[in-house]
């Protein structure tokens, strides 16, 4: 009869394999293997750009005020802070916030995605590995599917996660407690949001966009971080192209750092940026290749419309979703296209960035 235990040492001893390029260790079969990638080191850039404070975060005062009220209350009762949803379009900080809060609370941040949790297995493994008084982070909050969704509600208010064990007649539901945590959704549609979500979340905020004096501030502390040597115009010059986004104006600042540092001396000033941005295609509404495109589609093709989505589609070679979802809101936002019932019109303001006179039947439709 044999000595050997399935479920001690000797299985796990022999449950293993060798690794490719890790000819000297033995790792498990069901062990996680990290390998470097060399993308990360992009990534613990950005994250370097990212405000570590809530003094730092400039432009949303209102929110980082009322953040830090309560998170200073809650510091002060020895409580979590309660849970927070930030809503507003992508690359504005929400991010960053969830980071700030969890290090001026001092805390630990567990950070995943609303598509990466598909079943309430998922939802379940993070929840009852948190440690006391952690933030739980979920960014696209409004894509999570309504059973995994159903799981956060008593999470949330009671502190439990019910948990069925077994099936049928012989089912039963046992309440596991959950450690004390703060439960940050992050959302760029809230209007996707159900209400019973939406409630649960003691304190709401919305990011707006930032001016160009806010943006040149974050413009001129990244260009430090990232030892680039750049004055006030040549800030400025990058965020006035940078459509009221952080995220936007870090990505055109290391653009204009590569074309300074090739094409230049190094230093970013006011031409070096417009030379480097027009190069870019990046004019001075901050339209791109892309954007104008559409742009001059509707005004030379279809007399400035009306044109519906599916022909102004085919019409540029794009995807409608990504007319709707990522070309769009800036050019509705800036006033350049308008949305009626009968298709996309491009207004007086379009034209005028374009240049181009004003077809005679398109003047009526202002």
């Amino acid at each position: 009869m044999s000595d050997f235990d399935p479920t001690g040492d000797d299985a796990i001893a022999t449950n293993r394999i060798r690794t490719p390029g890790l000819d000297a260790e033995l790792v498990p079969v069901d062990a996680e293997v990290r390998v470097h990638d060399a993308r990360a080191d992009g990534e613990d850039l950005d994250r370097s750009l990212r405000p570590p404070t809530l003094a730092d975060f400039v432009n949303q005062v209102q929110v980082t005020e009322q953040l830090g009220i309560f998170i200073e209350a809650a510091r002060r009762r020895g409580e979590p802070l309660d849970h927070v949803l930030l809503a507003g379009p992508p690359g504005l900080g929400k991010t960053s916030l969830a980071n700030i809060v969890a290090a001026e609370l001092g805390v630990p941040l567990v950070q995943t995605a609303g598509p990466a949790l598909e079943r309430k297995a998922d939802v379940a493994s993070f929840l009852t590995a948190l440690e006391p008084g952690s933030v739980f982070f979920i960014d696209e909050i409004h894509r999570l599917g309504r059973a995994v969704e159903e799981t956060l509600y008593p999470a949330m208010e009671d502190g439990e996660l019910p948990v069925v064990l077994g099936q049928g007649a012989g089912a039963r539901t046992v309440t596991l407690p959950l450690p004390p945590f703060t439960l940050i959704g992050a959302t760029t549609r809230s209007g996707l949001l159900t209400t019973p979500l939406r409630d649960r979340f003691g304190v709401s905020h919305r990011l707006e966009h930032y001016s160009a004096d806010h943006l040149a501030l974050i413009v001129e502390r990244s260009a430090k971080i990232l030892e680039v040597e750049i004055d006030a115009e040549g800030a400025r010059t990058i965020a006035s192209r940078s459509r009221g986004t952080p995220r936007v104006a870090n990505r055109l600042l290391k653009r204009v750092r590569d074309f300074a540092q090739v094409k230049g001396r190094g230093e970013i000033g006011a031409a070096v940026a417009t030379d480097a941005l027009t190069m870019l295609e990046v004019d001075s509404g901050g339209l791109d290749r892309a954007d104008r495109a559409l742009l001059d589609t509707i005004a030379t093709k279809f007399a400035g419309g009306p044109v519906g989505l599916s022909t102004l589609a085919v019409a540029i070679g794009e995807e409608q979703d990504t007319i709707e979802d990522v070309l769009e809101p800036y050019l509705l936002q800036q006033g350049l296209l308008k949305r009626t019932p009968r298709g996309r019109v491009l207004t007086q303001r379009a034209y005028d960035h374009l240049g181009l006179p004003v077809p005679e039947g398109a003047a009526s439709l202002f």
